[in-house]
């Protein structure tokens, strides 16, 4: 009998563990960023570095042409403008990019974590707990890819369909206009089949730089919402510290000490979730902010000359730049919450029920909570609903700044 639950637990554990991570590998796993959790041969890491050099190669393609035809050939104001919001998501994502790739190992230590993690807990209800915040950090991903891919499919394919092919010189050149404009100096892009094959290649290039976004996101919220069941978990443990449970020892210095490492073994994943987010999130919050102002005044101005193609393809990227950004924020102000919670926790049980001095231990978790790490923009910003609302006002007043200069 013990053998048989001993192979559900084994399970339930890998079922659980997909149901934390799996939707961060179908989407870090295509664009050469999931971290090798097992020995791998030459050849495979050779396969993985040349998956990196591509990626990165296809959004150069998208950047340097374009940066050069905004330079050379671009005097019109708006159209400046236009192009240099797509060029600074595509300066976003690159820096993203070497950052998963730089934070490999950090990432590979976090995943094991969640799985160690999940073989360690046995009880139902700490097993419920996690399950549900598994999933609410699974929805986030799934919102987040939605809105992500969304805006992509958007941009890279409805809006240049929608507004056709272009007939030059007398009717003897027709070519759909690129995305991404390519600098004459470089390549005329206006022959077919070079048109074809260079907007083929853009929308490529265009869903990398938006999956490195969802990705990265989508870790973020993973790795987020694993420390904040894990501190519910904690709660539970605390609540059952006087009077035990029945998976609990029955010494109290045995049950105090458990505590108390898992604590620490919280804080420390916590620490490590705010080192593999360090340059991500400073990169969202700096970038989120730009290019909120530009699509707030692309929509506006869409808006103005009645291009409903265009506008609806704003308005869909700035909600999901804003839920990208939301979502950062978001799973910061949970896990600082919750943090703060183990503190109130810790004052709210009997604690005076302890014998002798055991009630003292409390004061060292007290005066952790209250002083815990918190996850942080590259620990300049505290990640928080605050900062979420001034990044939404600081865009806005840009806009309005932008409107001012360019009427």
């Amino acid at each position: 009998m013990e053998r048989t639950n001993s192979i559900a637990t084994v399970h339930d554990n890998e079922k659980n563990m997909q149901l934390s991570i799996q939707l961060n590998r179908w989407i870090l796993k295509p664009i050469g960023v999931w971290p090798k959790l097992t020995e791998i041969s030459r050849m495979e890491r050779y396969a993985y570095g040349l998956v990196n050099v591509i990626c990165t190669s296809l959004i150069g393609f998208l950047f340097i042409p374009s940066a050069i035809f905004m330079l050379l050939e671009m005097d019109d104001v708006y159209l400046i403008l236009k192009l240099s919001g797509p060029l600074s998501f595509c300066l976003m994502a690159v820096i993203k990019y070497s950052s998963l790739i730089f934070r490999e190992n950090d990432i590979r230590s976090g995943i094991r974590h969640i799985e160690s993690d999940w073989i360690n807990t046995r009880h139902s209800n700490d097993r419920i707990i996690m399950i549900r915040n598994a999933k609410f950090g699974r929805r986030l991903v799934s919102i987040c890819a939605f809105f992500m891919y969304g805006g992509a499919v958007f941009y890279y394919l409805a809006l240049p369909f929608s507004k056709g092919k272009i007939t030059e010189n007398d009717g003897n050149l027709t070519y759909r206009p690129l995305v991404y404009p390519v600098a004459s100096v470089i390549l005329d892009a206006r022959h077919s089949p070079i048109s074809e094959i260079l907007f083929w290649i853009q929308c490529l290039s265009g869903f990398i730089a938006h999956s490195i976004t969802a990705g990265a996101c989508s870790l973020a919220a993973v790795f987020a919402m694993h420390a904040y069941g894990r501190l519910e978990v904690l709660i539970q443990w605390l609540e059952h510290l006087v009077d035990g449970r029945e998976d609990f020892c029955n010494n109290v210095d045995e049950r105090l000490a458990m505590i108390v490492q898992q604590h620490v073994r919280i804080l420390h994943f916590i620490s490590l979730t705010d080192k593999v987010l360090r340059e991500i999130s400073i990169v969202e919050i700096v970038g989120c902010t730009l290019n909120m102002c530009f699509l707030g005044y692309y929509s506006l101005t869409e808006w103005e000359t009645k291009e409903t193609t265009s506008y609806i393809t704003y308005i869909v990227l700035l909600i999901s730049l804003t839920f990208n950004i939301f979502i950062f924020c978001y799973i910061g102000e949970l896990v600082a919450e919750k943090c703060k919670k183990i503190g109130e926790v810790s004052y709210m049980i009997d604690w005076h029920r302890l014998s002798k001095k055991k009630g003292l231990a409390l004061v060292l978790i007290i005066a952790m909570s209250n002083s815990s790490i918190k996850l942080t923009a590259g620990n300049l910003f505290e990640l928080s609903l605050s900062t979420f609302g001034d990044v939404v006002k600081t865009s806005v007043a840009y806009l309005n700044m932008l409107r001012t200069l360019t009427a």
